[in-house]
């Protein structure tokens, strides 16, 4: 099976790392998806933007990205993110009291959590 190295690292830590078979993310440009052997590429993440990693064991491994980079060489990707926090950290009750921030840019960090979190917006 083909596999590639994925690192997924935010200013404040290392989210996570392994080996992965697919990895999508939201760029400027649009939502791209990486597979092993992937052409080098270097893209800029949208802020408020999901991550999203198939591991080689088959999990989901989810992540709210709030800015960064995403990086492809040979058989790595590694996601530079300016701050992240994966899915399954999401406070959701918080997120969504969030959501009735006055704040537009607070509203929409909300709904990125949500939807890492795999919950309705």
């Amino acid at each position: 099976m083909a596999e590639m190295s994925v690192q997924l690292v935010a200013v404040e830590r290392r989210l996570w790392s392994g080996t992965a078979k697919m990895v999508v993310a939201q760029t400027t440009e649009g939502e791209i998806g990486i597979l092993p052997s992937h052409e080098p590429v270097l893209g800029q993440l949208v802020e408020g933007g999901v991550v999203r990693v198939t591991t080689t064991d088959g999990e989901v491994v989810t992540a709210a990205v709030h800015g960064g980079f995403l990086s492809v060489t040979g058989d790595t990707v590694s996601i530079l993110a300016e701050s992240a926090e994966l899915g399954h950290e999401i406070d959701v009750d918080q997120a969504r009291e969030d959501l009735g921030h006055s704040d537009e840019q607070a509203r929409a960090r909300a709904a990125t959590r949500l939807k890492a979190a795999g919950q309705p917006v």
